[in-house]
């Protein structure tokens, strides 16, 4: 693919996609997998630059695995803590991958190491201030290495558990982090939140996975959890994956828009992942939805605005935003104040793109409110580098003009055949 994709527009969406594994639970199973005493087999894991960073980082450090030749089946030879227990300096490249670096720099905490964690230039402006001063409550010596509150980092170990007071404003992804090291650790760990927490059914997930796993967490109303320490983690044996629902999200909303009936497979009514949300969204929308075990179905309704708190589903919260622009009436989206620290500051990126295309858009500190363009323009959509973007702005193409999509090629992060798999579905 070039460094730039025009998607002429679509009069009419209908068809079954398939939906790669899901980014969340592929990058925890990898690494829940690795710690387990025993082989697990994963099945549906998703094939991207996001897990491809985790796999090869474990890797350096010693953990083996075997890759089918789809990339998509992996059997990993859990060694317990042993690949933790480094006698050498190690150094990791982590891509923009927050699901491996943030857990990665927990987990390197536990033990005498010397391990240099760093990133591309995206994720060297993804804050970790919050994460590090946990994990140096816990005990942990790490040192910033080029910025203050920001990778890459040296971490040393040291981290013992004990009381930890975490701030729970900015990312779940550092609580997860924590909470999946710290059954490991010589001591008992009891993490205190300081103030609301963001995306708790990202941290639901974990705890889930965990207990698949063999570990249990007391959570006290996602106000305080406990860790009881020098615990084990055990394999399942295998796991399959469920499909991404924030994948998923795109085409649904395409079905909302301009369906046609659009059905997504590999994820239900029974999913464990947050982002199952977004399809009851629809619903309050306006479009017409329905569940099955393994499948989620959407079409086209009378699409009505919204004034919603989406901090539970950020991710898929960027799909509410364009979706709004096909809406009768003015939306909010509020509470997303988490999106300044993704893999861009997503509110003013979302606010810069959808004004280009002809929204009126107030953008506050943690909300958008977003009233439908007269007629839409067509415009060269930046994407910042962030896979999310490039996919929420490929829907304009179902207004009645093309859009231009700059660096499409970042949907490698988690969904590199989006775009294919969109067209499967599209009629011109």
């Amino acid at each position: 693919m070039s460094d730039s994709l025009v998607l002429n527009p679509i009069k009419f969406v209908n068809g079954n996609v398939v939906l790669p594994g899901s980014k969340s639970i592929s990058n925890r199973v990898i690494l829940l997998s690795s710690l387990s005493k025993g082989i697990t087999n994963i099945k549906n894991l998703l094939n991207s630059e996001d897990t491809q960073h985790m796999l090869n980082a474990l890797k350096i450090v010693g953990v083996s695995y075997f890759l089918s030749k789809d990339k998509k089946s992996c059997q990993i030879y859990g060694n317990g803590t042993n690949f933790l227990k480094q006698k050498k300096t190690i150094n990791l490249f982590l891509g923009n991958a927050g699901t491996a670096i943030r857990p990665l720099i927990s987990l390197f905490s536990l033990y005498k190491n010397e391990i240099f964690i760093t990133g591309d230039n995206s994720m060297k402006n993804r804050p970790i201030e919050h994460l590090v001063d946990a994990l140096r409550q816990g005990g942990a010596e790490i040192s910033y290495e080029r910025k203050k509150n920001y990778p890459p980092v040296l971490v040393k170990g040291g981290f013992i558990g004990g009381k930890i007071e975490l701030k729970g404003n900015v990312s779940s992804q550092f609580l997860t982090s924590i909470l999946i090291m710290a059954p490991l650790a010589i001591l008992n760990t009891k993490i205190e939140i300081i103030g609301n927490l963001v995306s708790k059914p990202y941290v639901e997930m974990t705890i889930k996975l965990m207990k698949i796993f063999g570990v249990n967490i007391i959570n006290n109303n996602y106000k305080s959890f406990f860790i009881k320490g020098n615990s084990e983690y055990k394999t399942p044996g295998v796991y399959e994956i469920e499909g991404d629902a924030s994948s998923a999200s795109y085409f649904l909303a395409a079905g909302a828009i301009k369906g046609g009936t659009v059905t997504v497979h590999g994820v239900g009514k029974n999913s464990i992942q947050g982002d199952i949300y977004f399809a009851k969204v629809l619903k309050k929308i306006g479009a017409v939805v329905s569940f099955g075990e393994n499948f989620i179905s959407c079409s086209k309704g009378e699409l009505k605005s919204v004034n919603l708190d989406l901090n539970n589903i950020p991710d898929a919260a960027m799909t509410v935003a364009i979706i709004s622009l096909f809406c009768s009436g003015t939306t909010c989206i509020k509470n997303i104040y988490n999106w300044k620290v993704k893999e861009t500051n997503r509110l003013k990126a979302m606010a810069n793109e959808l004004r280009k295309i002809g929204a009126t858009v107030k953008q506050g500190n943690d909300y958008l409110i977003i009233t439908p363009p007269k007629k839409f323009l067509y415009s060269a959509i930046e994407t910042y580098n962030d896979h999310r973007i490039a996919m929420c702005f490929s829907l304009i193409a179902l207004s009645n003009v093309s859009t231009k999509i700059i660096n499409p090629n970042c949907v490698n992060k988690t969904f590199p055949n989006y775009f294919k798999e969109l067209s499967s579905i599209s009629h011109y």
